[in-house]
């Protein structure tokens, strides 16, 4: 990371990195921390830590003089409550957690202000032959787990990055995600600028996106469906983006025909990428899943697929080391993604999670083409497809919907119905509640886990 401030600094000292609450950094003025705090990391003695902050400029500084010493960093959630941070820290034995809140009380983790951090000393001019960094998995179901990676590998391919300088780039993705890792990567690599909103839902970025000129954003397809609400009910026209990725979930066909519909000059962008495995890099052909051609394995390939049982597997060079508490992983090892797929003609068209799959009646019910369905309905913001406990059949399939304002809820019920009339009797929905929101977990739905009746 510190390799990637230096450069832009060198190219343009006073160039804007970043945006934030705390007001504009320039990429001297973010590199100029970044070692100052590397100083102070090696005084202190302190070689693997967390970060708990929402200041993304001082989380950025934190990575960076991290990877300048070789101290694993770890973020956590911004939000994290004090009971969670001393049960992470715990769990991934950080007996330092870099923090500049002021609503932790008194947690049994050791906390450091960043502030006490900042030390002068010489330029650090030899970065370690081992850079560890350690990012954690969403934890839905409890515990995260502790993916360790290190930074030559993520930094591999910036090496090449094109000059982004006058790009102005939305993070939308948590600092703690291993998605907001890339956009922070692929910013900083490519000297373009980066709005940094403390809070990341659709509602709350609009005047962000609109003040500061945004013109490229990376999102889920969630936030994108949240995104396009927003703008509708807008009275000032659309920004002009040039750039749209979508990453984090599968992208519904309808959701690209209407990106494409409202920003037809940008580029469409998906990104598949796992904390495990890295980023598979870019597919810019704005259709629906990934090219089939992607399963021709070559050993020479810095990213190779192949399909085991209806499920994606991945190898590839950004893989990572291992998961904290084991022994680092050969560098070509294979992963299982837990994504089911399938082949339609050239392309590996995504069907939901395995964890996702609802059993009906012993038919395998993949949520994702339902939700399809259901959210190309006119009326339907967003839709969450999922198993309903059933005493006769085991489950069935039910959909939870947020709806555009003044909808007429039966009717826009009948035509969910209708739209899925002509799927096998299993996947047609048999409950349609409208509700004010989803259960979300950083701008994604969280699904899976069967409701009961």
């Amino acid at each position: 990371m510190i390799e990637l401030l230096r450069r832009a600094a060198a190219r343009d000292a006073e160039a804007v990195a970043m945006i934030a609450e705390s007001g504009e950094w320039t990429f001297a003025g973010l590199a100029s921390e970044a070692e100052s705090l590397a100083h102070g990391l090696r005084d202190a003695g302190i070689d693997r830590f967390a970060i708990a902050s929402n200041d993304i400029p001082r989380v950025v500084a934190l990575l960076a003089a991290s990877s300048l010493v070789g101290a694993e960093a770890c973020v956590y959630a911004p939000d994290i409550t004090p009971e969670e941070m001393d049960r992470q820290a715990a769990a991934f034995a950080h007996p330092v957690v870099v923090s500049d809140r002021d609503d932790l009380g008194e947690p049994e983790v050791s906390v450091v202000r960043p502030a006490s951090l900042l030390k002068d000393g010489p330029p650090l001019d030899v970065l370690p032959e081992r850079r560890p960094l350690m990012v954690l998995t969403t934890g839905s179901t409890g515990t995260p787990k502790g993916v360790r990676h290190d930074w030559s590998r993520q930094l591999a391919r910036m090496e090449q990055a094109r000059d982004g300088s006058g790009q102005v780039w939305l993070l939308a993705y948590g600092p703690n995600q291993f998605a907001g890792l890339q956009v922070l990567i692929h910013v900083l690599g490519t000297a373009a600028t980066l709005v940094a909103p403390s809070v990341r839902r659709p509602q709350a970025v609009l005047e962000l996106i609109h003040d500061h000129g945004v013109d490229h954003i990376s999102a889920t397809p969630t936030f994108w469906r949240f995104m396009l609400a927003e703008f509708r009910a807008d009275p000032r026209p659309v920004p002009d983006l040039r750039q749209i990725t979508l990453g984090g979930e599968a992208a519904p066909g309808s959701l690209l025909e209407e990106l494409r519909a409202t920003w037809p000059s940008a580029r469409l962008s998906h990104i598949y990428a796992g904390s495990e495995f890295g980023s598979t890099g870019s597919v810019r052909d704005g259709t629906d899943g990934l090219p089939a051609d992607l399963l021709e394995v070559r050993d020479d390939a810095d990213v190779s697929l192949k399909i085991v049982d209806d499920e994606l597997w991945v190898r590839s060079s950004a893989s990572m080391l291992g998961y904290h508490g084991e022994d680092d992983r050969p560098a070509d090892e294979w992963w299982p993604t837990g994504d089911l797929v399938e082949v339609v003609g050239d392309r590996i068209v995504f069907r939901g999670r395995k964890t996702d799959v609802i059993n009906v009646g012993g038919v395998k019910v993949h949520p994702l083409p339902v939700e399809e369905r259901v959210s190309a309905v006119p009326g339907v913001k967003v839709a969450r497809v999922y198993g309903r406990v059933n005493a006769l059949v085991g489950a069935v399939v039910a959909v939870d919907v947020v709806v555009d304002d003044g909808v007429d809820e039966q009717a826009l019920k009948a035509s969910i119905r209708e739209a899925c009339a002509d799927l096998p009797r299993p996947w047609q929905p048999r409950s349609i509640q409208v509700v004010e929101e989803l259960a979300m977990k950083e701008n994604k739905v969280v699904r899976g886990g069967a409701a009961t009746d």
